[in-house]
């Protein structure tokens, strides 16, 4: 297993790898293809059709009504339409396309983004960068190699209240920060049953497809619903539950786990769906002798709200809670973070403020500098791995015991088959990048 994983470069030799554009003007423009037009992709198009000096060069999509609903968006906004096309190799080929925002289904950021370091261009991939824990290693392998700006699209860290809420906790406000709690709580609606039938037309479903088995065709294995299907997808672990994984990793300093364990299941709900729809994930890290602890949970119904997350009408729970010696940090959703200090509970600190993720990308294409991303792929698959971890956990029914310097669970095989996957060729992610 050893031999097939690449080495992680260390976060801070990062400035070693930087090509092309370094230095370049502000107002040079900047030329983003958007990959996938799904429901996500219309947000990195919003974003390349809005910032200055950035120009949205390309539509990719295997689904031809979605690009032409995409383009259809451009026209009533008086932009002009742009070329669609339904392989991303197309667009790779164009030697003025700068960039790449990958938008697709899980099973497909990481061989999209080695193509696209591989061509010369920098990426914005949507989270989770990897389908599992090799693509994790894999995907950061290629943004080295071939010295390209890669970002996962974790928008919480170019959030100026939530690296705030970070840089107190390190400064020690909280005390000894011991544990993170993430709260993954969403109503989701079971999505039944659905029948094979014949592929829509104007649907390459082969490409969509790509590196993962040839299914016989159902919509519940199509748009959106991929996410609840293990060849496609890792869950509302791995969709909305990355976010606040990725937070809570930030937040406590940690990088790999020393032990993770998932239980869980699919409660409720009779119908298509592989994914548990409620699962718990414990994972315990060992920082120069002394443990921290993070737990992570899955809710997709009814569910109260925890650390006033959400407010007080029914409804989801997205965050995260640091817990600290001297007190508690919350941050509720994305952007926004308060605390609450001593045994007392005293409202503490606390701060609103979006995220620029959007614009922070383009300031790292435009630097030639990864170290100006504040999502950086490397920070990005770390979290992945805790996520894939817990879903091996999960699917395998124990707990995991993980070597960070060889990347393997040690002593169990079968946890170490499911770290990587059967490529269906010719969408194999390489093991040589």
């Amino acid at each position: 297993m050893n031999r097939r994983f690449f080495v992680m470069s260390s976060i801070a030799g990062l400035s070693a790898a930087q090509t092309t554009r370094t230095n370049a003007s502000p107002n040079d423009t900047v030329r983003v293809a958007v990959v996938g037009c799904g429901g996500r992709g219309a947000s990195h198009m919003g974003a390349w059709t809005s910032l200055p000096n950035v120009q949205l060069a390309a539509l990719v999509d295997v689904d031809d009504s979605h690009a032409e609903r995409y383009i259809g968006q451009l026209q009533r906004r008086n932009l002009n339409p742009v070329p669609t096309f339904r392989d991303i190799r197309k667009v790779l080929e164009d030697k003025t396309v700068d960039a790449v925002s990958i938008a697709t289904p899980n099973h497909w950021h990481t061989l999209q983004t080695i193509w696209a370091c591989q061509a010369g261009k920098d990426v914005y991939v949507e989270k989770p960068c990897s389908h599992n824990v090799f693509e994790s290693r894999q995907i950061v392998a290629a943004a080295r190699k071939y010295g390209r700006r890669v970002q996962q699209g974790s928008q919480s860290r170019s959030s100026p209240a939530l690296q705030e809420a970070v840089q107190k906790m390190r400064a020690g406000e909280l005390g000894d920060v011991y544990m993170a709690r993430g709260l993954c709580f969403k109503s989701r609606n079971t999505i039944g049953k659905t029948p094979v039938e014949p592929v829509p037309p104007g649907v390459d479903y082969d490409m969509w497809t790509g590196p993962a088995p040839l299914r016989p065709f159902t919509k519940n294995r199509f748009h959106y619903n991929w996410h609840w299907m293990w060849d496609t997808g890792n869950g509302d672990l791995g969709n909305q539950g990355i976010h606040e994984v990725d937070i809570a990793r930030w937040g406590l300093g940690v990088t790999h786990p020393t032990k993770v364990s998932s239980m869980g299941g699919k409660f409720m709900f009779d119908d298509d769906q592989e994914t548990p729809n409620t699962q718990m994930c414990n994972f315990e890290f060992d920082v120069a002798g002394k443990k921290k602890f993070m737990s992570f949970e899955v809710r997709h119904w009814l569910s109260n709200h925890e650390a006033g997350i959400g407010g007080e009408k029914p409804g989801n729970t997205i965050g995260n809670t640091f817990y600290g010696s001297e007190g508690y940090l919350v941050i509720d959703g994305y952007n926004k973070y308060y605390t609450f200090m001593g045994k007392e509970g005293k409202p503490g600190p606390s701060r609103t403020e979006r995220d620029t993720h959007f614009e922070n990308f383009i300031k790292g294409v435009r630097s030639g500098n990864s170290g100006d991303l504040s999502a950086e792929i490397e920070e990005g698959a770390l979290s992945c791995v805790l996520v894939h971890l817990a879903n091996i956990s999960y699917r395998l029914g124990r707990t995991l015991h993980w070597d960070e310097k060889t990347w393997t669970v040690k002593g169990d095989a079968e946890a170490n088959k499911m770290l990587t996957r059967e490529y269906r060729k010719p969408y194999v992610v390489p093991e040589k990048v």
